[in-house]
């Protein structure tokens, strides 16, 4: 598997924000949204065995698989070699492909806004995350299920348009109080 890296922080968005977690960072995506942060072009080819070495180097019970994009990569053994090492998972994913049956907590945020053939598959979502840039509706998603919603605001690197979009995701919450505001809270702390 190539993972573009393993590291130890804490949950800066969602439902868990604050939590203590080990991220593990898959190299690779099925799309190119024009907000990625993550480089597709490094990262290190490593076995199952590795990735759950290097995840129990940190005291953390919490696991974040995230990307790129996880589900193209991740497997039902992986998830369960992290569970038999008392893992909880978690896995961020943009919902273009299956999941492996056995996670324990499964992160939609949908960027079918954003990239044309990207429609998420329905099913059944712990938390539905959706990036808010001020231009695309969220209603769309009113059809998926979801025990959790969030608005993210999108950060587009301009201070002034930041806080546009916050403005506009707020009043977007107090007028659908179904969701809630996700902050990239890491970014605020200067932490990863």
């Amino acid at each position: 598997m190539r993972i573009n890296e393993i590291f130890y922080s804490l949950q800066g968005e969602g439902f868990f924000t604050g939590t203590p977690s080990v991220f593990v960072r898959f190299s690779g995506c099925n799309l190119k949204c024009p907000f990625c942060d993550t480089n597709h072009l490094q990262g290190m080819e490593m076995d199952e065995a590795s990735i759950v070495e290097a995840v129990c180097q940190y005291p953390a019970k919490h696991v974040v698989i995230t990307g790129g994009e996880p589900s193209l990569f991740l497997t039902e053994s992986l998830v369960e070699l992290l569970h038999y090492n008392g893992k909880f998972v978690c896995v961020e994913t943009n919902g273009t492909h299956p999941l492996p049956k056995n996670i324990d907590w499964a992160t939609l945020s949908p960027k079918d806004a954003f990239v044309a053939h990207a429609e998420p598959l329905s099913g059944h979502y712990d938390e539905l995350k959706v990036v808010f840039d001020g231009e695309h509706k969220i209603e769309d998603y009113s059809q998926l299920m979801a025990d959790h919603r969030f608005v993210q605001p999108c950060d587009t690197g301009d201070p002034n348009k930041n806080l546009e979009i916050l403005t506009q995701a707020i009043d977007f919450i107090k007028q659908h109080p179904e969701w809630r505001l996700s902050l990239q809270t890491h970014k605020f702390l200067g932490i990863r």
